[in-house]
């Protein structure tokens, strides 16, 4: 037999096996087309009389079963008299008996409970009413509690960024004056230098001293590099004809009269510096004692000062010795690249030498890492070789790559007071706290 849209009866077929008048195709199996089409009567068989359907009596009722009422009924044996299941509406006698009429496809309810599964109780599946919502939960979580994405930030998540921002500022300016970094015993005179020009000398040297001074310590900016940045970062007139630290060196000014006030900064002094300083070390050349004439000088202000910071030009002469003289300890700020380790040999073997022969108490103390990129690999190998070589002397806090410290100089103010909330003045501050902390715990002016 084909499955090719006809149904052919073996035995009525001619030797091609095929009769194109026996031949009934399945689109034509309805009584429309029996009466339309009519046959020979002769070439039929005799079909079997169709049964009745059985008809009850008045009043009487088909006995059903206990099946719940979400359960579909479930179908009585076959009989095999009653011919084939599914079995269709008895056709005309001008149908063929011998084509098979496809099953007609019944629609049976949709089943809401498992088969051969006893339904719940109507008390049981009905809720007793409740004026509280459904909670969309878990049948185990409480209905009190409240939903919380995970997008809404909770209790144990950092607050917004404006927020941590606005604390972040309130912590470095210090407007009430409550909190304030440990002080040193005794004045810890800090030499921040680096023969490496354009590694943040300058801008350590301001950052550090507005922050000791924000939090209760007496700090001493002297600017001795003649370009007078240091002077122009925290807005101190350096004009030519203001006096200078080039007269305290040259002419032996005290320098109680060469020091101003920081505007704005409580407990901050600057000596400024002007362009006369660029003549100061041919001068030097002749003067007597020329590398201590610095060291004087601070040591005869009557005042006292916590923190005495020089900020040194990118050079190894006079002026930088009369820096390593004066000073009790070094701050190297080393740019995380290759450039600022190849210089960093000279300049330890140079402060060797101020060491062995003018000044026996100098001493590394601290090396700060600047201008961090943390997207480059670079930086990452910098900053592990620094601290395999140096140590502990290398201070936990890294000041990155930011734009405010760049601007503000141009504002005449450090990044503490330009954008107290930045990542430059967060770092900034860090390190000044490390700086501070670490001057209680050891001595000053401990040999090394």
């Amino acid at each position: 037999m084909h499955d090719d849209g006809r149904y052919d009866d073996p035995r009525l077929t001619g030797a091609d096996g095929r009769s194109p008048d026996d031949s009934v195709s399945r689109e034509t199996s309805y009584q429309e087309w029996a009466v339309n089409h009519p046959r020979d009567e002769s070439s039929r068989r005799p079909t079997e009389p169709a049964r009745r359907p059985e008809v009850l009596p008045a009043g009487a009722v088909r006995p059903t079963s206990s099946v719940p009422a979400n359960v579909p009924p479930a179908r009585e044996p076959h009989d095999p008299s009653d011919g084939p299941v599914n079995a269709p509406t008895p056709r005309p006698a001008a149908v063929r008996a011998n084509v098979a009429v496809p099953a007609r496809y019944e629609p049976q309810p949709p089943i809401s409970a498992v088969p051969h599964q006893a339904a719940p109780d109507a008390a049981e599946t009905t809720a007793p009413p409740s004026d509280t919502p459904p909670t969309g939960g878990y049948a185990d979580e409480n209905p009190a509690s409240t939903y919380v994405s995970r997008e809404t930030p909770t209790r144990e998540e950092d607050d917004p960024p404006l927020a941590m921002e606005a604390m972040r500022a309130v912590q470095i300016l210090n407007p009430s004056g409550e909190v304030s970094m440990p002080r040193p015993d005794r004045t810890r005179v800090m030499c921040v230098a680096n023969q490496k020009g354009g590694v943040g000398k300058t801008t350590t040297t301001v950052n550090l001293a507005v922050a000791l001074a924000l939090h209760g310590n007496r700090v001493l900016v002297v600017d001795l590099d003649p370009q007078g940045n240091a002077s122009t970062g925290l807005n101190v007139p350096h004009h030519t004809g203001v006096p200078d630290v080039y007269d305290c060196l040259i002419d032996s000014v005290p320098l109680e009269e060469v020091a101003q006030t920081v505007e704005g900064i409580p407990n901050l002094w600057c000596v400024p510096a002007t362009i006369d300083l660029a003549g100061a070390e041919i001068e030097l050349v002749s003067v007597v004692a020329r590398e201590s004439r610095l060291s004087r000088a601070i040591e005869a202000y009557p005042g006292h000062f916590d923190y005495v910071f020089i900020d040194c030009p990118p050079s190894l002469g006079l002026l930088t010795v009369n820096a390593l003289v004066a000073a009790q300890e070094v701050l190297i700020p080393i740019q995380c690249e290759y450039y600022a380790l190849e210089g960093l040999n000279q300049l330890i073997n140079n402060i060797n030498l101020v060491r062995q022969h003018l000044n026996p108490k100098l001493e590394v103390s601290t090396i700060l890492l600047t201008m961090y990129d943390r997207r480059t690999r670079l930086a990452d190998a910098v900053e592990q070789d620094v601290r395999n070589h140096f140590g502990d002397k290398v201070l936990q806090a890294v000041i990155p790559r930011n734009v405010r410290v760049s601007e503000a100089p141009s504002y005449g103010q450090s990044v503490m007071t330009y954008d107290p909330g930045s990542r430059g003045a967060t770092s900034y501050f860090e390190a000044a706290q490390e700086i501070a902390e670490r001057g209680v715990k050891e001595p000053v002016s401990r040999n090394a």
